[in-house]
Protein backbone atom coordinates (compact mmCIF):
# COMPACT_ATOMS: atom_id res chain seq x y z
CA UNK A 1 0.00 0.00 0.00
CA UNK A 2 1.26 3.51 -0.86
CA UNK A 3 1.38 6.18 1.84
CA UNK A 4 1.62 9.90 1.10
CA UNK A 5 3.00 12.58 3.37
CA UNK A 6 0.90 15.73 3.84
CA UNK A 7 2.86 18.69 2.49
CA UNK A 8 2.97 21.83 4.59
CA UNK A 9 2.70 25.34 3.18
CA UNK A 10 6.45 25.91 3.18
CA UNK A 11 7.02 22.88 1.01
CA UNK A 12 4.28 23.91 -1.41
CA UNK A 13 6.01 27.25 -1.91
CA UNK A 14 9.25 25.48 -2.74
CA UNK A 15 8.10 22.77 -5.14
CA UNK A 16 11.60 21.99 -6.38
CA UNK A 17 12.39 20.57 -2.93
CA UNK A 18 9.15 18.63 -2.60
CA UNK A 19 9.65 14.87 -2.35
CA UNK A 20 7.34 11.91 -2.68
CA UNK A 21 7.35 9.63 0.33
CA UNK A 22 7.21 5.98 -0.69
CA UNK A 23 8.21 4.07 2.47
CA UNK A 24 8.52 0.75 0.62
CA UNK A 25 10.82 1.84 -2.19
CA UNK A 26 13.96 3.89 -2.72
CA UNK A 27 13.27 4.69 -6.38
CA UNK A 28 12.11 8.30 -6.19
CA UNK A 29 13.68 10.18 -3.26
CA UNK A 30 14.79 13.20 -5.30
CA UNK A 31 13.87 16.71 -6.33
CA UNK A 32 10.87 17.27 -8.56
CA UNK A 33 11.71 19.45 -11.55
CA UNK A 34 8.68 21.13 -13.09
CA UNK A 35 10.34 23.76 -15.28
CA UNK A 36 9.63 23.35 -18.98
CA UNK A 37 13.34 23.31 -19.77
CA UNK A 38 13.83 20.38 -17.42
CA UNK A 39 10.77 18.41 -18.49
CA UNK A 40 11.52 18.53 -22.23
CA UNK A 41 15.31 18.86 -22.27
CA UNK A 42 17.07 16.54 -24.72
CA UNK A 43 20.23 18.55 -25.29
CA UNK A 44 23.45 16.57 -25.38
CA UNK A 45 21.85 13.31 -26.48
CA UNK A 46 22.69 11.25 -29.56
CA UNK A 47 19.97 10.00 -31.91
CA UNK A 48 19.52 7.87 -35.00
CA UNK A 49 16.69 8.66 -37.42
CA UNK A 50 16.22 6.13 -40.20
CA UNK A 51 14.71 7.50 -43.38
CA UNK A 52 15.91 10.86 -42.12
CA UNK A 53 16.55 12.64 -45.41
CA UNK A 54 12.95 13.64 -46.11
CA UNK A 55 9.36 13.62 -44.89
CA UNK A 56 8.59 12.74 -41.28
CA UNK A 57 12.14 11.51 -40.67
CA UNK A 58 13.59 14.86 -41.69
CA UNK A 59 11.05 16.67 -39.50
CA UNK A 60 12.01 14.66 -36.42
CA UNK A 61 15.72 15.02 -37.16
CA UNK A 62 15.29 18.79 -37.48
CA UNK A 63 13.44 18.96 -34.16
CA UNK A 64 16.22 17.06 -32.42
CA UNK A 65 18.96 19.18 -33.97
CA UNK A 66 17.20 22.42 -33.04
CA UNK A 67 17.26 21.25 -29.42
CA UNK A 68 20.90 20.24 -29.15
CA UNK A 69 20.85 16.56 -30.16
CA UNK A 70 23.55 15.00 -32.30
CA UNK A 71 21.73 13.15 -35.09
CA UNK A 72 22.68 10.36 -37.47
CA UNK A 73 20.40 10.01 -40.47
CA UNK A 74 20.33 7.10 -42.88
CA UNK A 75 18.65 6.36 -46.21
CA UNK A 76 19.43 4.49 -49.42
CA UNK A 77 20.18 7.43 -51.73
CA UNK A 78 23.62 8.64 -50.71
CA UNK A 79 23.86 11.99 -52.57
CA UNK A 80 20.49 13.26 -51.29
CA UNK A 81 21.22 11.99 -47.78
CA UNK A 82 24.65 13.63 -47.59
CA UNK A 83 23.27 16.90 -48.93
CA UNK A 84 20.42 16.84 -46.41
CA UNK A 85 22.79 16.21 -43.50
CA UNK A 86 24.90 19.16 -44.59
CA UNK A 87 21.83 21.36 -44.94
CA UNK A 88 20.46 20.45 -41.52
CA UNK A 89 23.86 20.86 -39.82
CA UNK A 90 24.22 24.36 -41.21
CA UNK A 91 20.63 25.36 -40.46
CA UNK A 92 20.67 24.31 -36.81
CA UNK A 93 24.41 24.66 -36.08
CA UNK A 94 24.41 21.13 -34.75
CA UNK A 95 26.07 17.93 -35.93
CA UNK A 96 23.99 15.89 -38.39
CA UNK A 97 25.84 12.92 -39.89
CA UNK A 98 24.81 10.91 -42.94
CA UNK A 99 25.33 7.15 -43.12
CA UNK A 100 23.94 5.83 -46.42
CA UNK A 101 22.55 2.29 -46.05
CA UNK A 102 19.81 0.08 -47.43
CA UNK A 103 18.05 -1.13 -44.30
CA UNK A 104 15.64 -3.34 -46.24
CA UNK A 105 18.27 -6.10 -46.33
CA UNK A 106 20.08 -7.82 -43.45
CA UNK A 107 23.43 -6.85 -44.92
CA UNK A 108 22.42 -3.20 -44.86
CA UNK A 109 21.34 -3.41 -41.22
CA UNK A 110 24.61 -5.10 -40.26
CA UNK A 111 26.64 -2.51 -42.17
CA UNK A 112 24.82 0.39 -40.53
CA UNK A 113 25.26 -0.99 -37.01
CA UNK A 114 28.94 -1.62 -37.71
CA UNK A 115 29.46 1.97 -38.84
CA UNK A 116 27.59 3.42 -35.87
CA UNK A 117 29.52 1.23 -33.44
CA UNK A 118 32.78 2.61 -34.79
CA UNK A 119 31.59 6.17 -34.19
CA UNK A 120 29.64 5.97 -30.91
CA UNK A 121 29.87 4.07 -27.64
CA UNK A 122 26.19 4.64 -26.94
CA UNK A 123 22.98 5.85 -28.56
CA UNK A 124 20.16 7.54 -26.63
CA UNK A 125 17.32 7.60 -29.17
CA UNK A 126 16.52 5.27 -32.06
CA UNK A 127 13.76 6.48 -34.38
CA UNK A 128 12.64 3.67 -36.68
CA UNK A 129 11.10 5.74 -39.44
CA UNK A 130 12.33 4.21 -42.71
CA UNK A 131 9.43 2.71 -44.60
CA UNK A 132 7.95 1.82 -47.95
CA UNK A 133 4.44 1.70 -49.39
CA UNK A 134 2.88 -0.21 -52.26
CA UNK A 135 -0.54 0.09 -53.86
CA UNK A 136 -2.20 -2.29 -56.31
CA UNK A 137 -5.71 -3.64 -56.85
CA UNK A 138 -6.54 -6.67 -54.73
CA UNK A 139 -6.78 -8.98 -57.75
CA UNK A 140 -3.29 -8.14 -59.02
CA UNK A 141 -1.44 -7.25 -55.83
CA UNK A 142 2.08 -8.66 -56.28
CA UNK A 143 4.21 -10.76 -53.98
CA UNK A 144 7.09 -8.39 -54.65
CA UNK A 145 5.03 -5.44 -53.43
CA UNK A 146 4.09 -7.38 -50.33
CA UNK A 147 7.63 -8.48 -49.47
CA UNK A 148 9.23 -5.10 -50.15
CA UNK A 149 6.95 -3.37 -47.67
CA UNK A 150 7.03 -6.04 -44.98
CA UNK A 151 10.81 -6.41 -45.15
CA UNK A 152 11.51 -2.73 -44.56
CA UNK A 153 8.56 -1.72 -42.38
CA UNK A 154 8.57 -4.68 -40.00
CA UNK A 155 11.46 -7.09 -40.38
CA UNK A 156 14.24 -4.50 -40.62
CA UNK A 157 12.74 -2.41 -37.81
CA UNK A 158 12.94 -5.39 -35.48
CA UNK A 159 16.43 -6.52 -36.41
CA UNK A 160 17.90 -3.02 -36.37
CA UNK A 161 16.56 -2.51 -32.85
CA UNK A 162 17.83 -5.95 -31.83
CA UNK A 163 21.34 -5.19 -33.07
CA UNK A 164 21.30 -1.68 -31.57
CA UNK A 165 20.40 -2.96 -28.10
CA UNK A 166 23.93 -2.90 -26.70
CA UNK A 167 24.42 0.71 -27.81
CA UNK A 168 21.02 1.68 -26.40
CA UNK A 169 21.84 0.21 -22.98
CA UNK A 170 25.21 1.97 -22.64
CA UNK A 171 23.82 5.28 -21.36
CA UNK A 172 20.44 4.03 -20.17
CA UNK A 173 19.49 4.24 -16.50
CA UNK A 174 16.37 4.17 -14.36
CA UNK A 175 16.33 7.97 -14.16
CA UNK A 176 17.33 8.52 -17.79
CA UNK A 177 16.27 5.62 -20.03
CA UNK A 178 17.05 5.27 -23.70
CA UNK A 179 14.20 5.49 -26.20
CA UNK A 180 12.99 3.68 -29.29
CA UNK A 181 10.21 5.27 -31.33
CA UNK A 182 8.65 3.22 -34.11
CA UNK A 183 6.81 5.18 -36.77
CA UNK A 184 3.54 3.45 -37.57
CA UNK A 185 0.54 4.96 -39.34
CA UNK A 186 -3.17 5.55 -38.93
CA UNK A 187 -3.45 3.09 -41.82
CA UNK A 188 -2.55 0.46 -39.22
CA UNK A 189 -5.46 1.58 -37.03
CA UNK A 190 -8.25 2.22 -39.55
CA UNK A 191 -9.10 0.70 -42.91
CA UNK A 192 -7.41 2.88 -45.55
CA UNK A 193 -9.19 4.14 -48.64
CA UNK A 194 -6.36 3.12 -50.97
CA UNK A 195 -5.42 -0.48 -51.92
CA UNK A 196 -2.25 -0.54 -49.81
CA UNK A 197 -2.75 -3.99 -48.33
CA UNK A 198 0.81 -4.74 -47.28
CA UNK A 199 1.38 -1.20 -46.00
CA UNK A 200 -1.62 -1.12 -43.67
CA UNK A 201 -0.88 -4.66 -42.46
CA UNK A 202 2.76 -3.74 -41.83
CA UNK A 203 1.84 -0.69 -39.78
CA UNK A 204 -0.62 -2.68 -37.67
CA UNK A 205 2.26 -5.09 -37.09
CA UNK A 206 4.52 -2.20 -36.06
CA UNK A 207 1.99 -1.06 -33.47
CA UNK A 208 1.71 -4.49 -31.86
CA UNK A 209 5.43 -5.17 -32.18
CA UNK A 210 5.96 -1.93 -30.28
CA UNK A 211 4.01 -3.30 -27.33
CA UNK A 212 5.87 -6.62 -27.41
CA UNK A 213 9.28 -4.92 -27.65
CA UNK A 214 8.34 -2.49 -24.90
CA UNK A 215 7.53 -5.36 -22.56
CA UNK A 216 10.86 -7.00 -23.37
CA UNK A 217 13.11 -3.95 -23.05
CA UNK A 218 11.60 -1.81 -20.30
CA UNK A 219 13.46 -3.76 -17.60
CA UNK A 220 16.71 -2.75 -19.30
CA UNK A 221 15.76 0.94 -19.23
CA UNK A 222 14.89 1.12 -22.92
CA UNK A 223 11.44 2.61 -23.49
CA UNK A 224 9.68 1.67 -26.71
CA UNK A 225 6.70 3.61 -28.09
CA UNK A 226 5.14 4.25 -31.48
CA UNK A 227 3.71 7.25 -33.28
CA UNK A 228 0.92 6.71 -35.81
CA UNK A 229 0.98 9.75 -38.10
CA UNK A 230 -1.91 10.78 -40.26
CA UNK A 231 -1.47 13.02 -43.31
CA UNK A 232 1.85 14.82 -43.37
CA UNK A 233 3.47 16.32 -46.48
CA UNK A 234 5.80 13.64 -47.83
CA UNK A 235 6.81 11.93 -51.03
CA UNK A 236 4.81 8.86 -50.00
CA UNK A 237 1.51 10.66 -49.45
CA UNK A 238 2.23 13.24 -52.12
CA UNK A 239 2.54 10.56 -54.77
CA UNK A 240 -0.97 9.34 -53.90
CA UNK A 241 -2.58 12.79 -54.19
CA UNK A 242 -0.33 14.41 -56.83
CA UNK A 243 1.09 16.60 -54.05
CA UNK A 244 -2.22 18.45 -53.76
CA UNK A 245 -3.25 18.28 -50.10
CA UNK A 246 -6.26 20.59 -50.38
CA UNK A 247 -8.90 17.84 -50.28
CA UNK A 248 -7.15 16.10 -47.40
CA UNK A 249 -7.08 19.39 -45.50
CA UNK A 250 -10.81 19.93 -46.06
CA UNK A 251 -11.65 16.49 -44.66
CA UNK A 252 -9.34 16.71 -41.66
CA UNK A 253 -11.02 17.80 -38.40
CA UNK A 254 -8.18 20.32 -37.95
CA UNK A 255 -8.53 21.50 -41.57
CA UNK A 256 -4.84 21.07 -42.29
CA UNK A 257 -2.09 18.51 -42.69
CA UNK A 258 0.59 17.89 -40.11
CA UNK A 259 3.56 20.20 -39.66
CA UNK A 260 7.15 19.60 -38.55
CA UNK A 261 6.31 21.05 -35.14
CA UNK A 262 3.52 18.49 -34.65
CA UNK A 263 5.61 15.39 -35.23
CA UNK A 264 8.88 16.71 -33.80
CA UNK A 265 7.12 17.93 -30.67
CA UNK A 266 5.64 14.50 -30.05
CA UNK A 267 9.00 12.80 -30.58
CA UNK A 268 10.68 15.25 -28.20
CA UNK A 269 8.02 14.54 -25.57
CA UNK A 270 8.57 10.80 -25.82
CA UNK A 271 12.36 11.21 -25.59
CA UNK A 272 12.36 13.69 -22.71
CA UNK A 273 11.78 13.47 -18.96
CA UNK A 274 8.15 14.35 -19.64
CA UNK A 275 7.66 11.10 -21.53
CA UNK A 276 9.70 8.78 -19.33
CA UNK A 277 6.64 7.08 -17.80
CA UNK A 278 5.08 6.36 -21.20
CA UNK A 279 5.79 2.81 -22.36
CA UNK A 280 4.38 0.65 -25.16
CA UNK A 281 1.97 3.28 -26.45
CA UNK A 282 0.93 4.06 -30.01
CA UNK A 283 0.09 7.77 -30.13
CA UNK A 284 -1.79 9.13 -33.11
CA UNK A 285 -0.83 12.46 -34.67
CA UNK A 286 -3.51 12.96 -37.29
CA UNK A 287 -5.61 16.00 -36.50
CA UNK A 288 -8.37 13.82 -35.10
CA UNK A 289 -9.07 11.53 -38.06
CA UNK A 290 -9.02 8.25 -36.17
CA UNK A 291 -10.95 9.40 -33.12
CA UNK A 292 -13.40 11.94 -34.54
CA UNK A 293 -13.84 11.48 -38.27
CA UNK A 294 -13.95 8.95 -41.08
CA UNK A 295 -10.64 7.81 -42.53
CA UNK A 296 -10.95 8.76 -46.17
CA UNK A 297 -7.84 10.32 -47.71
CA UNK A 298 -8.90 9.78 -51.32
Amino acid sequence: MLHFTVINQANVLDIKKMQYNYPNTKIFPKEILMKINDLFKIEGKTAIVTGGSRGIGEMIAAGFLANGVKVYITARKAPALIEKAKELSEKYDQECIAIPCDLSAKEGVDDFVSQISQKEDGIDFLINNAGAAWGEPFESFSEGGWDKVMDLNVKSLFFLTQKMKSLLTTNASLDDPSRVINIGSIDGLNVPALPTFSYSASKAAVHHLTRVMAAQLVSENILVNAIAPGPYPSNMLGAAVNHDYSEIEKRNPRKRVGTPEDIAGLAIFLCSRAGSYTVGETITSDGGIVKTASHNLS
